[in-house]
């Protein structure tokens, strides 16, 4: 397996590419705003991952995941929802934190996070389990993408047990980390490297990658912001 490519796809969408494996994290695409158009239709993906339900992170995941026949691993509550949408119970992973699952040699774990969940249905928003982070190890890499999170000690956790090359975090403050904090929870998860997620999408959303890229600097993070649709290969 060789070494993924991150490309990021705006807000808190981003595609992990392992050459014969593609996972999709959070693939909120058709609505996102930053998303360009030549990534909302993806040509080949293998495995969606939700850290959550909301529509900005799981509302476009039925219609992906039936355009290109990828299985859903997420939460059990919102694994259910997923089957109860019309997806395919033998296309859906449940699970759930602190457990694990295999797919393609990929394993796919979920951390807690501190955020909500509530996944909009026809009839309202009905309950989605808790929010999660997520962690990626496959080609000799592990990637962490903390979802929608306020920060919280047991960041450290994730670093003493998986201290990942690469940290997505959101920044965008109001309905997660603010930069400050953002750079904090890098420094814990004792990270190589972190790319900021989850800002600039709408107004309401007003930490900058200026504030992070010094916060980080000050804590001894290295950062790198990612435009939507563009690419890095670890």
């Amino acid at each position: 397996m060789t070494k993924p490519t991150i490309t990021y796809a705006g807000h808190s969408a981003v595609f992990v590419d392992y050459s014969s494996t593609v996972v999709a994290i959070d693939p909120w695409l058709r609505g996102n705003p930053l998303c360009p158009a030549n990534l909302q239709s993806p040509r080949k993906l293998d495995l969606i991952v939700l850290s959550h339900g909301h529509s900005d992170h799981a509302g476009d995941a039925v219609r992906v995941q039936k355009e290109t026949g990828a299985a859903i691993a997420a939460t059990y509550e919102l694994a259910m929802i997923m089957i109860a949408e019309g997806v395919p119970a033998d296309k859906v992973i449940p699970m759930n934190k602190g457990g694990s699952v295999i797919v393609n040699g990929i394993e796919v774990r979920l951390t807690n996070a501190y955020h909500s969940s509530s996944y909009d249905t026809k009839s309202g928003p009905v309950y989605a389990g808790e929010a999660c982070g997520v962690i990626l190890s496959g080609g000799g890499t592990r990637i962490y993408h903390a979802g929608d999170t306020s920060l919280f000690s047991d960041l450290q956790l994730i670093g003493e047990q998986f201290s990942p090359d690469v940290a997505l975090l959101p920044i965008g403050d109001r309905f997660t980390m603010n930069p400050t904090e953002a750079a904090q929870a890098a420094a814990w998860t004792k990270c190589k490297l972190t790319i900021p997620i989850h800002y600039k999408t709408f107004e309401l959303l007003t930490g900058t990658y200026d504030e992070f890229a010094a916060a980080c600097d000050r804590v001894g993070i290295p950062t790198k912001e990612l435009a939507p649709g563009e690419s890095l290969s670890l």
